[in-house]
């Protein structure tokens, strides 16, 4: 029996996850059309039998291309689309540049949110009993840490334009748009980041940002 085939990608995601924003603002930028699929984190439902079969992982984003491949981790993802739709491209052309863009991105990617994901917050609350204001000086902690140097590196780096890599959006664009937007629920000073508030700011005048942002989604509460 032939698998049927979809008409469009489904993603699978949860409209203030940062990695799901993260996706969103890509397939945003390259024009792709697709199916929106939200999934509750707070209610479990990435949890589900059903969700599990897609992702056994339990997490969130995935997303399902018409051939019915499945792919989750959202940096696979952003590398992947922008393989198979390469225009406009988030990765530079040239390796060096494609290495030190990656770099950047993983510097928040990496650094920041795997010690603030969901699972970590709700460890702080219900196992270590850390009320709001620990949960949030948690948070603040870790961002102030890969932020310092992160600013540093923009505003002595000479490939740093109006982006965090030239004049035109990256994958570590990407990345930081989606953990400034997760800084603001946390309340997370920005004052000491003029450079990255700039292209947070620049991105923010972008289309595809801007319909990626938590409040544009239709789960949005």
């Amino acid at each position: 029996m032939e698998t049927k085939l979809l008409d469009k990608p489904i993603l699978y995601n949860y409209f203030r996850s940062s990695t799901s924003v993260r996706v969103r603002i890509a397939l945003n930028l390259k024009g792709i059309d697709y199916e929106y699929k939200a999934l509750h984190l707070r209610k479990g439902e990435h949890q589900t039998k059903e969700y599990l079969k897609i992702n056994p992982y339990g997490l969130l984003p995935a997303i399902e291309f018409p051939s019915r491949m499945i792919l989750n981790q959202s940096l696979a993802i952003l590398e992947y689309l922008d393989e198979i739709y390469p225009t406009p491209s988030i990765i530079p052309v040239n390796a060096l540049e494609r290495a030190k863009v990656r770099s950047m991105a993983y510097g928040i990617a990496l650094e920041i949110h795997p010690l603030n994901n969901l699972h970590v917050l709700n460890y702080l609350k219900n196992d270590l009993a850390l009320d709001d204001l620990g949960v949030k000086n948690w948070f603040s902690k870790w961002v102030h840490k890969a932020f310092i140097p992160f600013e540093n590196v923009l505003q002595n780096d000479k490939e740093s334009g109006l982006y965090c890599f030239g004049d035109t959006p990256t994958i570590v664009d990407i990345c930081l748009f989606a953990q400034v937007v997760n800084n603001a629920r946390f309340e997370v000073d920005m004052t000491k980041y003029p450079k990255i508030n700039s292209i947070y700011q620049t991105c923010l005048s972008h289309d595809a940002f801007y319909k990626a942002l938590p409040k544009n989604q239709p789960d949005a509460e």
